[in-house]
């Protein structure tokens, strides 16, 4: 029987991916965020976590197979891919693989959660098949912003998983949000949120700027007066003070996305005494920040 030419992929409500996988092919696996608590996201209240059936995905990676022959890497949604089952996985990668030969490289959102439920054989298999790179969402490393922000996993979990990832041949990119911790502990929220990064020892940083969203947790607490976030210049010390108390054996940290006042991308630990050295330009005004309206999610 001949199938219907798939006419597009099947896109359900908000779909993000990394700015580092903006020219990938985005084939939505799962529907949502199995977790979908944290204080500061609203980005996956329009739908329910759900695992998208087979025949849909079929179709997406036919679609893809005409039309994305120049693009060599896959990234996986919604917001944490990998609570997918093994058999689930083993039959996506098994088929991307297939159908996607000229595909490098396969990524996906992780939390703590989905990584712990994954053996360390599993992890192991998952990267034999072609999932390169997980994109983890860690935040903070203090314990109590962690609680408040309802995250979900306390400081040594979040270390623990993405080291388990890290030894299976993954590379793994952490994600960081500074102002999470508010004014009251921003300088506490960076010195942890470095000590965690230096223990897990990623291969990527990302060192987001929290911007508050209306409807969730944190933007209702900021509304009623309840959560005050750091300034600009607040947001600066609080990045210098995390990179300070950063120490990668081999990795990249950046600072660069359009949430961020000061844009920064430093190989460590090489490039480490210098772009502390930019941040101290900025603090003294000698270095230029981003507008407040050139900023954005």
């Amino acid at each position: 029987m001949t199938l219907p030419e798939p006419q597009g992929f099947d896109y359900v409500g908000n779909c993000i991916r990394p700015p580092s996988e903006a020219n990938s092919i985005l084939i939505q696996a799962t529907l949502g965020c199995s977790h979908n608590k944290c204080a500061f996201c609203g980005t996956y209240y329009d739908k329910r976590f759900g695992i998208k059936d087979r025949q849909t995905l079929e179709q997406d990676l036919r679609f893809a197979q005409k039309h994305c022959r120049r693009q060599d890497r896959v990234f996986v949604m919604d917001g944490d891919a990998l609570i997918m089952p093994m058999a689930h996985w083993e039959w996506l990668l098994g088929q991307i693989r297939e159908k996607l030969p000229w595909v490098r490289r396969v990524g996906s959102y992780a939390n703590s959660k989905s990584i712990a439920m994954k053996s360390d054989d599993d992890l192991r298999r998952l990267r034999e098949l072609g999932l390169g790179i997980l994109y983890y969402g860690v935040e903070s490393g203090h314990p109590d912003v962690l609680r408040d922000i309802k995250k979900g996993a306390d400081p040594e979990k979040l270390i623990t998983q993405g080291r388990r990832a890290k030894a299976a041949g993954m590379k793994v990119s952490v994600t960081v949000l500074l102002g999470v911790g508010g004014a009251e502990r921003s300088q506490e929220h960076a010195r942890a949120t470095g000590q965690l990064l230096t223990a897990m020892d990623p291969d990527y940083v990302g060192a987001l700027t929290l911007m508050l969203i209306p409807g969730t947790p944190m933007g209702d607490a900021h509304a009623a007066g309840q959560f005050k976030l750091p300034d600009a210049k607040g947001m600066l010390m609080e990045l210098r003070e995390m990179l300070a108390n950063t120490d990668l054996s081999d990795g990249l940290f950046f600072a660069n996305h359009a949430s961020n006042y000061l844009p920064i991308k430093a190989y460590l630990p090489a490039d480490k005494q210098k772009a502390l050295e930019l941040i101290d330009g900025a603090l003294s005004g000698r270095v230029g920040l981003k507008p407040e309206w050139m900023r954005a999610l």
